[in-house]
């Protein structure tokens, strides 16, 4: 019988290659010789590669709505609170590029005949955030949108970086995104759903 330990290092092993890879990247065999056993052995004790697939998109998912829920939690319904939504969002994927890396997969039609997380996982998050700021949100503002927004500028600034004057800084997901730079995108979060949620003019 397999030990918890050696599970868990099984589904690290297919973690990291999922999201250097993709589900279509990285076969059966390849999570099974990256860990030592053979592909008998990972099926028999941490499951076939779909399985292993839902276990670590599920983990990854857990991970986040642990994240974002505390953040959610701390909420008070102002407009100030909602750049903490947005550190919390940001610092997340920060900290966490492996997730990030799972869900890119995912949009480039990674795993195709293991359908249907979205609508499990991501969906149900998003709406929730976007329920919670929606009174915050002016009528022309659509709140999917907005937060949708923000998800498609941390995952592409993150993934990409930013072309800068000075190649050197652009460095990509590859070699992490510089203090400074990172700072400077967390402020422009901050002032880009400001101005979104801000009241309009009278007349407009």
């Amino acid at each position: 019988m397999a030990t918890d330990s050696e599970v868990e290092r099984l589904i690290g092993t297919a973690t990291r290659l999922f999201a250097e890879l993709g589900y279509d990247g990285a076969s059966a065999r390849l999570i099974a010789d990256a860990a030592g056993v053979d592909v008998a052995t990972l099926v028999a004790r941490a499951g076939d590669r779909p399985q292993l697939y839902r276990t670590v998109m599920m983990r990854a998912h857990n991970a986040e709505r642990e994240a974002m829920e505390a953040a959610l939690a701390r909420f008070d319904g102002t407009r100030a609170g909602l750049s903490g939504l947005l550190d919390a969002y940001l610092d997340f994927y920060v900290d966490n590029p492996h997730v990030l890396a799972l869900w890119q997969h995912r949009w480039m039609g990674d795993a195709a005949d293991v359908p249907g997380l979205e609508q499990v996982y991501s969906r149900p998050l998003a709406l929730a955030v976007s329920e919670l700021v929606a009174p915050l949100i002016p009528e022309d503002v659509p709140a999917d949108f907005l937060v949708w927004s923000v998800v498609w500028c941390v995952y592409g600034y993150l993934t990409g970086g930013m072309q800068t004057a000075d190649p050197m800084r652009h460095e990509g997901r590859r070699s992490g995104v510089p203090p400074q730079d990172l700072e400077a995108f967390r402020r422009f979060l901050h002032t880009m759903i400001l101005r979104m949620t801000s009241p309009q003019p009278p007349g407009r």
